[in-house]
């Protein structure tokens, strides 16, 4: 058999998930060496859009530059590391621009992480430390797994998903496309949380949670529709496999012109979009 390549690995994003990625990818190589194997990835940087980080380190990462340059560097393998609940279809958007084939995706998995043999992660999707995937599970692609998240059996988490620290799922849940589920909310088992709507930091799902929609509370009750950024996600995949717009329980569709609150689009004074530069999360 011979022996693992060492890759470079390049991280699309400098806040504080790509810094926490960065760090599960110090923590594999350490893991690796501690092994006596070589490390899977070298670190080769963080790209951003934000120039005044470029030719600057974060945590010891150079950023070398925007994100365009993963076109210049072919060989190495890339994660797409942004998004907060103020813009959480923002990966989905960023990888839609940067346009790579799959193959070019890794998935990074947390050396303390617990995945069961049965249970697999997609390409681009991110594990971190102490997460827990128990038995059946499948997490898609580019999905951002945080510290301590508990997938139990059977659990189906779509691309582009993100589930914040903390997040319980009981078992056969299924969380759609681009969907955000908030740091420690605790969902009830077979509930469905729709394609790009946010379920709010420490609630507790007991039913479905339909597509583009914001909930919150204990137990979880609908506050106001999703979003600009994800709506524009729900109309852009309306006519998709499986009726993006449409929730777990059939729902009615979302309007495409549906009034959007309560998240704020990413954009700057000059108009344009900063994808790799987010806000603090406040959900």
């Amino acid at each position: 058999m011979s022996a693992p390549v060492t890759e470079d690995l390049l991280i699309v994003g400098a806040g504080g998930f790509a810094r926490e990625t960065a760090q599960a990818v110090r923590d594999v190589a350490a893991a690796d060496a501690a092994r006596g194997r070589a490390p899977r990835w070298r670190l080769a940087g963080h790209l951003d859009d934000d120039p005044a980080l470029h030719g600057r380190e974060v945590d010891g990462v150079p950023v070398p530059g925007g994100c365009e340059l993963v076109h210049e560097l072919p060989a190495a393998r890339v994660v797409v590391c942004v998004g907060s609940p103020r813009d959480y279809a923002v990966r989905a958007r960023l990888v839609r621009r940067l346009g790579l084939p799959v193959d070019r995706y890794a998935t990074v998995v947390h050396p303390t992480a617990a995945v069961s043999g049965s249970s697999a992660a997609g390409p681009g999707s991110v594990l971190l430390a102490h997460c827990v995937l128990t038995a059946g599970v499948r997490v898609g692609s580019h999905v951002a797994v945080m510290p301590q998240v508990v997938l139990t059996h059977e659990d189906e988490v779509g691309d582009f998903a993100t589930l914040a620290s903390g997040v319980r799922l009981g078992g056969g849940v299924r969380v759609g496309r681009g969907a955000y589920v908030g740091a420690g909310a605790l969902v009830r088992e077979y509930a469905g949380i729709g394609a790009w709507s946010l379920t709010g930091m420490g609630s507790t799902v007991l039913g479905d949670v339909p597509a583009g929609e914001v909930w919150a509370g204990s137990p979880a009750r609908l506050l106001r529709p999703a979003g600009a950024a994800a709506l524009a996600e729900l109309a852009r995949e309306a006519g998709g496999p499986g009726g993006a717009l449409r929730g777990p329980a059939g729902d009615a569709p979302v309007p495409a012109g549906a009034p959007a609150h309560g998240t704020e689009d990413g954009t700057g004074p000059n108009g344009r979009r900063s994808e790799t530069r987010m806000e603090s999360p406040v959900v």
